[in-house]
Formats: structure tokens, C-alpha cells, sequence
């Protein structure tokens, strides 16, 4: 068999899309960044046609180049909460405005089988916009993102994600220096609001396109 760890996970991001749909979230499916950036220029926006876009810390979405090509585009306004060269106020300021966005993309941390989105953020502007305020919800998600249950979810999450995540921002947390959560009461903690998402209310608010490439942390 050619590419047997692609058909591996075609199998279970097969079984994976049923029991995400049984939630009543709107499931796509992809099997490269490149076809999962394409799915969303060439089918979910025309079938949104959002006035307004923005996006939630996810390197995945950074990884399709989506953000770029929509930087560029002239049809909706992009709030680019991506752009540090902006002073701290107006940085604040645009995570805000993009809770009121017609379409937020996002990642999310873990996966399970069961069909639930599991979340830990810093600020909570991700889960923020995963949970309200945007119209619509585009989740795009590797296939390493997905896990048996919850349990295994936060182990992952606290074991691997958020470490990973801390030195890739360069925070100045424990985990930093020992690769392991300390539970820690660092001022740069970025373990502070965990989501169980199980459904999408609305039905089909929340859009997931599932990878079949590891993607993001």
C-alpha cells in the first residue's frame, strides 16, 4: 500500500468527521495545508461572504498562508490581530473588535473522538471567539490534534501544547527551562481559561476543516 500513514488517518479522520457532524458542527475535509487553504477561498467564503474576517493565535491557520492572501483581500475588512507593529492599546483593541467579526478562524489544542473541541488560552480572545460573538467559525485542525477523550486532551495540552507554546513566545514561565507544566503562578502564565466545546449552537456556526498532515503544536 502506498502512503499507508495517509490512510491511516483518512480512516480516522473518516470516523472522526461523522461524530463531529452528530455535534452540529459543518465538517470539510483536506488533505494537505495547501488544499485545506484552497477549500476555504473556493467553497466556505462564497458560502459565507463575510463582510468581515479576523483570526484567533493558530499556527495552522498560519501555515495554509491564508492569512496572507486574505491580508490582500479588498472585499472585507481584515482585522489583523497578527500584526504586532501596532502599539499595545490598538493590539488590545483589534482582539475586541474581532469577537464582532462575521468569520473568525481559529485552531484549537486537541480533538477528541468523541467530537469535542479542548481548549486552554492566556487571554481567551481564541476561545473567545470560538465560543460567541463571531457569526460563523472556521477551525482548521492537524491530524496530531487528535486524541481518545478529554483526560487525554489536557495531557497533552499541559504536557506538550502549552510548553511548546511558552517557548515559541519566549514567555518567561518555568516551563520554559524544564519542558514540563509547573502549575506555575508566573505573571506570564498562559494556562488560564480551559473551553470544552461539545456542540455548535447554531448548528453549523462552527466550521472544522480536518487536515491530514501534522499541523501546529
Amino acid at each position: 500500500m502506498e502512503k499507508p500513514v495517509e490512510n491511516y488517518w483518512n480512516l480516522r479522520l473518516t470516523e472522526l468527521e461523522g461524530v463531529l457532524e452528530k455535534n452540529n458542527f459543518t465538517v470539510y475535509r483536506a488533505e494537505t495545508k495547501e488544499d485545506a487553504a484552497a477549500l476555504v477561498r473556493d467553497r466556505i467564503l462564497p458560502e459565507i461572504q463575510p463582510k468581515s474576517v479576523s483570526f484567533g493565535g493558530s499556527m495552522t491557520f498560519l501555515a495554509t498562508g491564508l492569512y496572507d492572501s486574505l491580508r490582500s483581500a479588498e472585499q472585507m475588512e481584515v482585522i489583523d490581530t497578527f500584526d504586532r507593529s501596532v502599539p499595545a492599546e490598538e493590539f488590545a483593541e483589534r482582539r475586541r473588535r474581532a469577537l464582532l467579526s462575521d468569520l473568525f478562524f481559529t485552531g484549537t489544542n486537541a480533538v477528541t473522538e468523541t467530537g469535542l473541541l479542548v481548549n486552554l488560552d492566556m487571554i481567551g480572545n481564541r476561545i473567545g471567539g470560538l465560543t460567541f460573538g463571531p457569526k460563523h467559525v472556521v477551525v482548521l485542525v492537524g491530524r496530531n490534534k487528535v486524541v481518545p477523550d478529554v483526560e487525554e486532551a489536557m495531557a497533552r495540552i499541559k504536557n506538550f501544547v502549552a510548553p511548546a507554546n511558552a517557548m515559541r513566545l519566549d514567555m518567561k514561565t518555568p516551563c520554559v527551562k524544564t519542558g514540563y507544566c509547573e502549575d506555575c503562578n508566573s505573571p506570564s502564565r498562559i494556562c488560564n481559561t480551559w473551553t470544552i466545546t461539545e456542540k455548535s449552537f447554531p448548528k453549523g456556526r462552527v466550521r472544522i476543516v480536518l487536515i491530514n498532515e501534522d499541523l501546529g503544536l
